[in-house]
């Protein structure tokens, strides 16, 4: 019989508990404030699991150290924050060109280069989506609660190993470090995805033909299997031998971001709060969330009609909704601590349609609901 446990706990305990429950056996790892106790508690709970936790040199090596645990076949994991995930981006471009499935948590904290380090911001949100070279898709979640930093990386885990590819779980500071009761779910074996394995023999195992499967997505062996082949950072071809033709690169770059394209539906996700009335719309995701659901319950009981659309997939931007919401009520605002980066991405979508705004906040405070209030009646006037 499966058992839920109900606990009181932080974001980052929540989100160990939802990679070890997502089958995840395999961290390494450098401390660095505020996501520490994401190996704190990995240092603890994967031994009992019959997993291993390392303590890597630098954040260089912990994901390096990553992406050979998964290429082993085994559901990998690190987390970090700040320059340590700044120092991670050269070899999670390895990973996306290698389609390693992994999991980097990210929580972010006020920058640029050391800033405050622990104090909460959302400036990480451009550099999870190009933070390394080359055009390349990615996916990234953004929890808002401690129940959604449990399920959400239960779900980066499901999608990383469905696409072949790293996922980021971009949090932040507060929602790392706040303390909450969730419900700590035992999976049954439906809701948990693993990679495609080869049925193939081994001399006709190509690890990046996926032209050939239905899905789009090629199956992935384990090294010390049967199976041989190569996983690296330079142009490949099927085979995953060095390959220079143009229309061979050109293959391969759109499928690392089309693979996301083709398979949105099931990749991004939104959740709506009070929108089938709304005539204002406030747009946010993780930490601000929290802001903007009393802002949105203060603005109603003030008589304005307020609707939440909250992003949980970062990336891919959840342009389609978006969309829909600014053809739909006569302003939007968007609430994040950073300077405007989800707000232009939602400019992008809807300045042709409805009024669009920010509520900013770079001082490594929290963004509160009557800020987010006052923007509302703002351009409600």
């Amino acid at each position: 019989m499966k058992k839920d446990i109900v606990s009181f706990a932080m974001g980052n305990e929540a989100i160990t508990e939802g990679a070890l429950a997502a089958g995840a056996r395999f961290y390494a790892g450098y401390p660095i404030t505020p996501s520490s106790e994401v190996a704190e508690f990995s240092s603890i709970r994967l031994p009992k699991l019959g997993g291993m936790y390392i303590q890597m040199e630098d954040e260089i090596a912990s994901i390096a150290a990553i992406i050979g645990a998964s290429a082993s076949g085994v559901k990998s994991f690190t987390a970090t924050s700040g320059p340590g995930f700044s120092l991670m981006q050269e070899n999670l471009g390895v990973a996306i060109m290698g389609e390693v499935p992994c999991v980097i948590i990210n929580v972010m904290r006020s920058g640029p280069s050391t800033g405050l380090a622990t104090k909460p911001a959302q400036g990480d949100v451009m550099q999870a989506r190009w933070g390394t070279h080359g055009d390349h898709g990615i996916i990234a979640l953004s929890p808002s609660t401690v129940q959604e930093c449990f399920d959400f990386t239960v779900k980066a885990f499901n999608l990383s190993e469905r696409y072949r590819t790293p996922v980021i779980i971009l949090t932040d500071e507060t929602v790392g470090h706040m303390r909450e009761g969730y419900v700590r779910r035992e999976l049954s074996p439906g809701e948990i995805l693993n990679r495609k394995e080869p049925t193939c023999t081994p001399a006709d195992y190509k690890p990046y033909n996926f032209e050939a499967e239905e899905d789009g997505i090629a199956p992935l062996a384990a090294y010390g299997s049967k199976y041989v082949f190569r996983i690296n950072g330079s142009g490949h071809d099927e085979s995953g031998d060095p390959c220079a033709r143009p229309d061979n690169a050109d293959k391969f770059i759109r499928h690392y971001t089309e693979k996301f394209i083709k398979n949105r539906k099931d990749i991004v996700e939104v959740k709506e709060f009070e929108m089938d009335d709304a005539e204002y719309a406030i747009i946010a995701y993780g930490c601000s969330v929290r802001g903007a659901k009393a802002a949105m319950k203060l603005a109603r009981e003030n008589g304005i009609k307020v609707g939440l659309l909250q992003l949980i997939t970062i990336w891919p931007f959840a342009d389609l909704e978006v969309l829909e919401i600014c053809k739909k009520v006569k302003a939007v605002v968007v609430p994040e601590m950073n300077l405007g980066q989800i707000l232009g991405e939602v400019i992008k979508v809807g300045q042709n349609y409805t009024k669009i705004a920010g509520v900013n906040r770079i001082d490594s405070q929290i963004i509160t609901p009557y800020e987010i209030l006052a923007k509302l009646e703002e351009v409600a006037k």
